[in-house]
This record gives structure tokens, sequence and C-alpha cells, in this order.
């Protein structure tokens, strides 16, 4: 007989380990490593997942003590070193078990056991599932066969399917009541009806930019780069390639390349976008070169497509998957190599339970799979240049490629940083005289441009000129947003709608309310305003807006990007969502219309970000045969995050930003860790955070620092009184654990909720 040890699915951080149980001889043939078992547990039926077999019961435990599984609930999801994968997950981002393996598991599963109102536990198995089709198609003795004069319906059949097996859900519908005639001439052998497995989730683009031609040559970056691929890939040991790469030099070209040496070995591949928009222009390309070798994953898919393309990978049927951070755990077979586009970007961070980062998940599913990792950016994350300048991290070896070059005659476009402070205060705010002159230069040579606003809506927030009274929602501690299309006031916290516009101070009364701050829809108005002064030169030019607003819709991506590639003159505006990776060679001008958005938040990494996101939003101009124009509008144009992009000097702002991280003992020269306390109990929250903070400080060593706890900067959110404690620790140190105690140890009541974020990204 053999042994499970399994997982079982309660979500509690008491319950750090899986339990043996054993497996039936009738169920010998389906348990196996990712399968989803129901179990005894404490007395009752649960669900867990089995992470390991044995032939031999544990140690010390008489066999016939251990309890057997009682049903298989659902096929593999995940193999051995998926299992591995996981239980250093729980480890290290803190979390139960059962929730580290939850990624792993086929989309729409939900597979658990609930009490009914008569107080029994009752098994609900949700799962989705293949779609099969029927197909009718001609038999070889067709020919032969000649209807009755009166068949006419049987004619018509026939005559559809001179032209090919047709789908009978089809056929129904061209030829009502055909479904008889088929079965008529099925009896017959006249045709065959077949099932089908019908695979959901094949998305298809008509942008230009979705095509990967390949090039005459390599550039010599793009060729040094693809040598340290393979090399990582032959080692096999899960080296890192940091691809450092400016924009347009060629990086997904490198990835396809380094993709077709790795299935030409007979291994597979994955590869990760960190945002949605990206996923038909990167889908098309790789589905250009590999066909339909190609799955793709991302939260836009329905749960069946999701589900279709997953298993397209576990049955080995797609060999190179792509799609956004939730593909990492794709059941992808032979995998051999990994790429992360974009590595710097924050969307990487998952920001409910398990709270993992892509990038260090995937560095620990390379080493566990032999396979290699690439990490491809213009802007790298100074985490991973630190640990390049190492040379080593996590037992494997990191390598930085520079690819400083565009292929052909394509150049960097040139900066423009324009200080407002110094613009005539008569000029309108939106745009400046230099962007107004660019924007209208672009109009009369038809060519197109991309306007960046980190801000959705019409105004930002409301004030009252008589007591400057903000609107807040009544929930949250967030000033509320003015959206004029709409005409309503939004909470973009908790989602919160209020119709109208304030006539009247909430405060005091006043009737002098003001909308302060600048959001998409009101570039977009002013846009239409600009644009109509030009007379006939403005007519006919198409302003497409891309934001949370405009992409709600399943597939508004992909069909505002393909409205812009297909115009004649366009002007693409919208939010970071437009910064990255978009690749349109008819951009001849980008420009920044308020590039402190970020800037001044109250975050350590808001320069990074800052200059992160300016650089690639300044590479989507300039990528044809045509120069480019970056104009950044700034009231902070010396500041190092905004004066670098003048001159793509990622070295300048990296030395002067990593000075003040060490002084100040942050990420990369330190572990940083948020541990999150939130209830509508506010004197609670505040007692559970203190002893949280008191219990950290009595149990880390040297080197180890405890900030707070303090009130978070959204310190009320949907009703919830939020604070949090930080923790900093050593580079090499594992703090999950040690956090984990503290906060089980602080026995947080009933009613207060805490989320334990190690290497956090939001600290507000």
């Amino acid at each position: 007989m053999r042994y499970a040890s399994v997982v079982v699915d309660i979500p509690t951080r008491g319950l750090d380990r899986a339990f043996d149980y054993a497996v039936p001889d009738a169920l010998a043939a389906h348990v196996e490593v990712g399968a989803t078992v129901l179990v005894p547990f404490s007395g009752r039926a649960v669900v867990g997942y089995v992470v390991s077999l044995a032939q031999e019961p544990p140690a010390g435990v008489p066999a016939e003590k251990i309890l057997p599984i009682k049903q298989v609930l659902a096929s593999s999801a995940f193999d051995a070193a998926g299992a591995r994968v996981a239980l250093w997950m729980a480890e290290e981002y803190a979390c139960p078990l059962a929730t580290a393996l939850h990624p792993f598991l086929a989309p729409g599963q939900r597979t658990r056991v609930v009490r009914s109102d008569t107080g029994d536990w009752t098994l609900v198995n949700e799962k989705a599932g293949p779609v099969d089709d029927r197909w009718v198609r001609l038999s070889t003795g067709a020919s032969a066969f000649t209807p009755r004069k009166n068949a006419t319906k049987q004619r018509e059949v026939l005559t559809a399917l001179a032209a090919g097996p047709v789908r009978m859900a089809e056929l129904g519908a061209m030829l009502p009541g055909a479904a008889a005639s088929v079965r008529a001439l099925a009896k017959r052998g006249v045709v065959a009806v077949e099932v089908r497995r019908r695979v959901r989730g094949g998305e298809t683009t008509t942008l230009s930019s979705a095509r990967a031609a390949r090039p005459h040559a390599l550039t010599a970056g793009q060729r040094a780069a693809l040598a340290a691929i393979d090399q990582a890939r032959e080692a096999a040991c899960g080296d890192v390639v940091l691809v450092d790469g400016v924009t347009g030099s060629g990086k997904t070209e490198v990835y396809l390349d380094a993709i077709e040496h790795t299935r030409a070995k007979g291994k597979s591949a994955l590869v990760l976008v960190p945002e949605i928009s990206l996923t038909a222009q990167t889908v098309g390309r790789f589905r250009s070169r590999f066909g339909d070798d190609v799955a793709v994953l991302h939260s836009r898919l329905s749960t069946g497509e999701r589900y279709d393309q997953w298993d397209l990978a576990r049955r080995g049927e797609a060999h190179v998957v792509v799609g956004a951070r939730s593909a990492l755990f794709a059941p992808v077979p032979d995998l051999g190599l990994i790429v992360i586009d974009e590595e710097h970007e924050g969307t990487y961070k998952q920001d409910t339970a398990p709270r993992y980062h892509a990038r260090e998940v995937a560095a620990h599913m390379a080493r566990e799979r032999g396979c290699a990792l690439v990490l491809g950016s213009a802007t790298p994350s100074l985490e991973s240049l630190e640990r390049c300048r190492e040379g080593a991290f996590g037992g494997a070896h990191w390598t930085r490629v520079r690819m400083p070059e565009r292929p052909g005659t394509s150049v960097l476009p040139t900066v423009r940083i324009v200080d407002m402070t110094k613009q005539p205060k008569s000029q309108q705010a939106v745009f400046s005289v230099p962007l107004t002159a660019a924007i209208e230069g672009v109009v009369r040579r038809r060519e197109k441009a991309v306007l960046l606003l980190n801000r959705r809506g019409f105004a930002s927030f409301l004030m009252c000129q008589d007591c400057g009274c903000v609107p807040e929602c009544p929930h949250c501690s967030t000033a509320l947003t003015y959206h004029e299309r709409t005409h309503e006031l939004v909470c973009h916290s908790c989602g919160r709608r209020w119709p109208g516009y304030l006539t009247s101070c909430p405060s005091c009364g006043s009737r002098y309310i003001g909308a302060y701050g600048i959001g998409t829809q009101r570039v977009e108005d002013e846009l239409g305003m600009l644009l109509a002064g030009l007379g006939p030169a403005g007519e006919g030019v198409e302003v497409i807006r891309m934001d949370a607003d405009t992409t709600a819709r399943k597939n508004a991506h992909q069909e505002l990007l393909e409205r812009f590639d297909a115009a004649d003159c366009a002007i693409l505006l919208g939010t970071q969502m437009i910064a990255k990776g978009l690749d349109f060679p008819e951009v001849t001008l980008v420009g920044v219309i308020n590039a402190d958005t970020t800037l001044k938040l109250p975050d350590f990494r808001a320069a990074e970000r800052t200059y992160d996101l300016l650089e690639q939003v300044a590479g989507r101009a300039g990528r044809g045969v045509r120069p480019g124009e970056v104009i950044i509008q700034s009231y902070w144009a010396g500041h190092p995050a905004v004066a670098c992009v003048a001159t793509h000097d990622r070295d300048a702002f990296a030395a002067s930003e990593l000075a003040a991280r060490s002084e100040a003992g942050y990420p990369p020269y330190s572990r940083l860790s948020n541990v999150l306390v939130w209830g509508k109990d506010e004197r609670a929250v505040r007692a559970c955070t203190d002893r949280i903070a008191d219990g950290l400080r009595a149990a880390v060593g040297r080197g180890w620092e405890v900030v707070g706890p303090a009130d978070c900067v959204k310190a009320r959110v949907k009703d919830r009184f939020r604070r949090h404690v930080l923790v900093k620790s050593p580079v090499g140190s594992n703090p999950g654990p040690l956090i984990a105690a503290c906060v089980q140890a602080a026995a947080p009541p009933r009613g207060v909720s805490v989320s334990v974020d190690v290497d956090a990204q939001d600290l507000m």
C-alpha cells in the first residue's frame, strides 16, 4: 500500500505541515502528486491536496492507525517540483500551506466542504472542464448516395458539407431542422458525426505590432544576450540573465530566439508580461513564430477559456505559455526557460494571499526545475541590478547583459523637460506651450502621439474655496474624484459612487466648490478643444482614452489599441497602462502631462517608479524611421528621477537612489516586510498592532529593525481602520516564519484581520 502526504484546505497558519493518509487499492491509479482528494480530518471530511507519495508509512506510526483517503475529487494539477515550490512559498511569504497551493490548481476549481442549514457537511465540487462539440462530415461513400426528390433538407445538408466538416451547432443555425436530416443520413452511413474538443481562449488581433518578422541580423547586444541565455539554460541550475536593453532594443526578438533554442532541445518555455494591455501584442508575436504551440493565460479570459489554455499546457499540446503573473503556476512540462518581461513592474507582486513576488518565485522555480530565468527591462529594478553586481543570489549565478542600441536606423527619442513653474501663468494648466506646439505639429504631419497622465477621472478632488474642506468618501480616508462624463463622485479605494456634482460644501455650506487637479477625462476634453481650434487640420484626428474606466469591459484593451493602430492620425491618451511595451512605429510624440504624480507619494520607491514610468513611456516614441520627441511637464524638473530621463542616464539615477537607500537601510540593502492590521473596532486594531510590534521587537536579532506601529496612509478603507508595522531585515534573512509566529502569539481577536506582506511593494 502507498501513503500520501496531504495538505488539508483549512486556511490557518496553525496548520503548518502536511498529514499522512493511506491510499486504498481502489484509488491507487488516481492518487498522484497534485491530485485533489477528500480525507477525514478532526472528525469530518475535508478537501486536501497530495504533495508527496511514499511506499512506507511514516516512521514510528503503525500502518493500521493511518486513515485512508476517501475520494479523488480532481486529477493532478501540479507535480512534485510544483509542490516543493508551494511549500517554500508558504514559509517565505508567511501564509497557510493550502493558500500557497491554490495558484497551482486548475482554473475554476472550487472544491470545498461546507455546512448546510441542517448542520450536515456537504461537498461542493465546482470545476471548469472541457467542452466537446459535435462535427458533421461526409463519409467516404457519400458520393454514391442520391437523396429522394422530396428530401430537400438532406440535399441542403450535403451541399453545406461539400466544402468540409461543419460544427453541428453552426449547421443547425444555417439550416433550421438539419438535426433530423443528419440523423437520417448518419444511419445510412452518408455522413459521420464526430465529437471534438473545443479549445476556448484562442485570441487573435489585427495589431500590426503583433507580428514578429525575423530580422536579417541581430545586433551585438542581442547576440550577447542570447549567448548568455543559452549558457544559463545549458547549466540547468537556475541561473538568471538580466537583459538590460533600452526601449526598442529588440528584447522580444531575444526571447523568441531563446525559446526557439529551448524548443529545439525538447524543452518548454513560460513568458510573463506585466500588463493585460500587452497580452494581445505579445501573444500575437509569439504565435506568429510558434503557431498553435502557444497557450495564453490572464485574468480577462473567462474561466472556461483559462481552463482550456491551462489544460493545453498540462496535456503537453502547448509548449510556450504566455500570460500575466498567475501564468507562472501553469503546469508546463519539461520547463527549460522562464522569461519575465518588464521585470521591474510592481504588478508582479500579488496583493492578496499568497503575497508572492513573481520574480522571486520564478527564481526559486528555476532552481527547482533546473531551467534558466530571463529578466528583461529597459529600467531594471534596483534589486536585480544589485544582485547582478554581487554576481550571485540564492545559490544561482546572476548575469547582466546590456543592449544599448536600437536595431537599424531607429534611435532613442530626444527628451525635453518643461519646467511648469516657469510657464506663463495665463497658459492652461493641461498643456504647456511646447507641448501644444508639438501636438499641433503631429496633427499637421498626420502622425501619432501618446499622452500620459497617471490619473483617471475629470478632477482629482473637489475643494471648498472658503474653508478648504475636501469631500472624502464616508467609508474611506480617500478624497472623492469627480467624473464629469457620468456626473459622479467616485471613491477609487472602495469603488462607491455618488451621482451629481456637489453644489455646496458639506462642512460650511459654501457654494464655492471647485475642481482641482486633472484627470484623463479633463485632458480628453481639453484635447478636443485644442483640435477644434486647428480647423480642418484637426478634423479626423481620433482621440482614444485608455484608463480603468474605458478598459473595464472584456477585450477593451485590445479593441482600443487596434483602433489606434488602424487610424491614419490619432492620439492615445491614458494612464500607466500605455507606458510600457507597446510598439507603434508611427508614434513620433510622447507627452507627459504631469511627471510628479507618482513622485510625491509617501513611498521610498516613489523616485524609482517615477523614473521607470517616464523612461518607459518615452520609449514609445521614435520606434520607426521617423525620429521621436518626448515632452515631459514637471513642477520638479530638477529631481534626478525627472532630469536623468532627459539623457536616458539610468546609471546616474541609480547611483543617487542607491546612496539614499543605503543610508536609510531600504531594499536592495534589506528586506522590507509590512504587517497590516485592520478591522471595524479601532481600539481592538490598535491593541493588536501594539502586541505584534512588541512581540517583534522582543524576537528580532541584530541587524533587524521594527518601525511603528502607525496608521496607514489610507487609514480607513471600507469602514475598516488600518494600522501597520514595518520590519527591516538583512538581505539573506528569512523573516516570514518569525513574523508569522509573532502574529500568532498576538492572538488577533475576532473581527481583526492581519496580513503579512514580505518584500512589500505597497506601503499605503
